[in-house]
């Protein structure tokens, strides 16, 4: 009778380790071999997991230090390289690409950005990651160019069609051999394969590559499937030599950032599934205590039975955190509500930090898990850095001659256009003085010092009109920088006319209309829009 599933999954994704190079025994600590009541000090192997990176280098959006970030990832994993000297870097796709295809005018840009981070990931030491379906976007032969920029194994053992796709690595780390098998399943909602892709079962790939793994010497197994959900879960439940099992998605289809799942454990499988788009980092020590040549298990030294409540906990830490950067730009708050609303905060965080203490170290094997944030304050890695930079300069390059041309379709006969900023200022003088001292004025400005403002996936929220009869387009801005009158209350050229006949423009916008164009996730979370309506508003201008 196959065993029952937990209410819950924990997914293993990508794992992105700063200290693994393709020479795993270098600078590492002998094997914990002995049986020993005292617990180690240091992991005989780390792995560092995260899920459905799809193509997210860095976040983007308003909000203060946004989850997220290629570089920030990396500065975390080198400044733990002393703590955790012998890591491995695993990932459960897709990794690449935000979408299963790209729109024409997006292939030369999406192109290059998955060309970055498969750059970053090799800096990073990528082992290996189970590919998605929008890893495919820019075709097998591009994909296995990214693969070898990587220097990583593509982990597919039930998928055949693509170059250089395997189903099983092995590493020997700290003196143990670290077995690592994946399955992949990349198919479209209507069930389609990429073109020359074929599949066989997920089960049987696993189970093949298992076999091979362990008649190479491995005795840790480490399984990674950019599956369904459900279908990992069963796969975990059928294969119990799995250590750990990474799991992915079959692609990714939106920019939402999904909130943290909690770790589980199906029988002794730990199953880790991390946010979306390097929101997060899964981080699993493995403690090898024991000579056992056969497949080794590992029990739970983390408390995984806490593991929801701590997700939960998290998840009202990062909301609480968010509206009080709001209310603190708003003014509108009482500031004694605000200093109690900070209190909550640090319950919240000193009830966060007695739910990741560790327990007591059980006797032979044993696993610790936790699940970090990457955000800004981590710091940056300089070389990633400098990548990210190199990469947007030569997309702005390439975009501010490619798309020289694109102008918008003119507005229908009878219908507003868009004027820009100055135009409206002509009658609205004092409405001018309060939107220059908000921070929309000054929107594209903040694309131009990163260069940015010719990237597609930008300009739309820091320019006027964008795409829209008689607007702007991605070139087409000179009147249009930042985020002027017209965003908010409509293209103005028959109001400009006409000033005195009714509705022509939007008086009194929809605070609604703020989340539906821009402000929303991935780009900011927990905007409260009215609130932050008041931060536009002045004498003359709504008040």
């Amino acid at each position: 009778m196959p065993r029952a599933l937990p209410s819950t999954a924990l997914v293993i994704s990508l794992v992105f380790g700063a200290t693994v190079a393709a020479c795993q025994g270098c600078r590492t600590p002998p094997a914990v071999t002995a049986e020993d009541d005292a617990a180690p000090t240091q992991p005989t192997v780390r792995l560092y997991l995260l899920s459905t990176v799809a193509g997210a280098i860095e976040p983007c959006g308003c909000t203060k230090d946004q989850l997220g970030g290629v570089d920030h990832l990396a500065a975390f994993l080198r400044a733990e390289s002393a703590a955790a000297p012998s890591s491995l870097v695993l990932g459960a796709g897709p990794m690449l690409f935000g979408e299963p295809t790209l729109r024409p005018e997006q292939v030369t840009q999406q192109s290059w950005k998955a060309e970055t981070l498969a750059a970053a990931a090799k800096d990073l030491g990528l082992v290996a990651w189970a590919p998605g379906l929008n890893d495919w976007a820019a075709g097998g032969e591009a994909l296995s160019k990214y693969v070898s920029t990587a220097g990583s194994a593509l982990l597919a053992g039930n998928v055949e069609g693509v170059a250089g796709v395997t189903g099983v690595v092995v590493r020997e780390v700290s003196g143990v051999k670290i077995g690592i098998v994946g399955v992949a399943e990349p198919r479209d909602r209507a069930g389609k394969l990429p073109d020359g892709v074929t599949t066989k079962p997920a089960l049987d790939a696993m189970r093949a590559g298992i076999a091979e793994a362990k008649k190479q010497g491995a005795r840790v197994l480490v399984g990674l499937a950019a599956i369904p959900r459900g279908e990992a879960l069963r796969l975990a439940d059928a294969i119990p030599e799995l250590a750990v099992l990474v799991l992915g998605k079959p692609q990714e289809a939106d920019h939402n950032n999904d909130a943290p799942k909690p770790p589980m454990r199906v029988g002794s499988t730990l199953v880790v599934e991390t946010s979306n788009h390097l929101q997060t980092v899964g981080v699993v020590d493995l403690f090898v205590r024991g000579r056992d040549a056969e497949p080794l298990s590992f029990a739970d030294a983390s408390g995984i039975e806490r593991a929801e409540e701590l997700v939960s906990v998290a998840n009202r830490i990062r909301d609480l955190e968010t509206r009080i950067q709001s209310w603190e730009k708003g003014g509108k708050v009482k500031a004694e509500d605000l200093a109690a609303r900070k209190a909550d905060l640090e319950k919240l965080r000193a009830e966060r930090a007695k739910l990741e203490a560790p327990s007591p170290a059980p006797k032979g094997s044993f696993f610790r898990y936790k699940l970090v944030e990457v955000r800004e304050k981590l710091g940056a890695d300089p070389s990633i850095a400098t990548k990210l930079v190199d990469y947007y300069k030569r997309v702005n390059d390439h975009n501010r001659t490619a798309f020289a041309d694109r102008k918008p379709a003119p507005a229908a006969e009878g219908k507003a256009s868009f004027i820009g900023v100055e135009a409206c200022t002509v009658c609205h003088d004092e409405e001018r003085k309060v939107y220059d001292g908000t921070t929309h004025a000054k929107a594209y400005e903040t694309l131009e010092k990163d260069h940015k403002e010719f990237n597609l996936d930008c300009v739309s929220c820091h320019v006027t009109g964008y795409d829209k009869p008689g607007g702007s387009t991605v070139t087409f801005v000179d009147k249009f920088k930042g985020v002027q009158c017209e965003e908010c209350h409509g293209p103005g050229s028959l109001h400009a006319r006409k000033p005195d006949a009714k509705d022509l423009i939007i008086l009194k916008p929809d605070p609604q209309s703020c989340v539906s164009q821009c402000h929303h996730p991935p780009h900011v979370e927990n905007f409260d829009p009215v609130a932050k309506m008041e931060l536009v508003l002045g004498p003359g201008h709504g008040k």
